[in-house]
């Protein structure tokens, strides 16, 4: 990884993953590969694979992470959300940052994707930074129903950044029946 800074809306985001060493993680929205980086730093047996729908934005993920895709440890796609397919349960954490998809539009055929990739056990972060904190609640209001149609609790976190920008990640699971 290089010496760029990380953005804190990444770092933290990352944090509110609860990774376990050998999770299986999906990252939808990769860019440039900064938050596969960090999440590659917290697994040792784990790995990683990142969809993104820029061929310039994958191919600067895999450089920066290059250790790990020759270890086999990363996989990094040029796929949009829409036009992927992986196969049921298999992964413990699924996240984004900052994909205005979830909450620009109704994302239900999305998040049922999402929901059938995760593992039991598992969950899916919704992280974002909005450009004005008014719109953390208006994201919260629109992506939690919606998350909530999937089968999945949501929980809601909030943060700030050192410039005071307001912080949100939805974090769902699936629900559990109790019988």
């Amino acid at each position: 990884m290089t010496g760029q800074p990380i953005p804190e809306r990444i770092s933290w985001a990352v944090g509110t993953l609860d990774l376990m060493p050998s999770d299986r993680v999906l990252e939808i929205g990769c860019g440039r590969g900064l938050a596969a980086a960090l999440v590659l730093g917290r697994l040792t047996e784990g790995s990683l694979a990142a969809i993104d729908p820029s061929a310039a934005a994958i191919a600067a993920a895999a450089q920066r992470n290059s250790r790990d895709v020759a270890a086999g440890r990363a996989n990094f796609l040029v796929a949009a959300l829409e036009e992927s397919a992986f196969p049921a349960g298999s992964f413990d954490r699924i996240f984004s940052i900052n994909v205005n998809l979830f909450w620009t539009r109704d994302p239900v055929r999305e998040l049922g994707a999402l929901r059938r990739w995760l593992a039991p056990g598992g969950s899916l972060h919704l992280c974002w930074e909005p450009p004005h904190p008014g719109r953390v609640k208006e994201i919260v209001a629109a992506v939690t129903p919606a998350m909530e149609a999937c089968g999945l609790a949501v929980t809601v976190l909030t943060g700030r950044t050192s410039r005071s920008a307001g912080l949100v990640c939805l974090v769902g699971r699936v629900h559990h029946d109790p019988s």
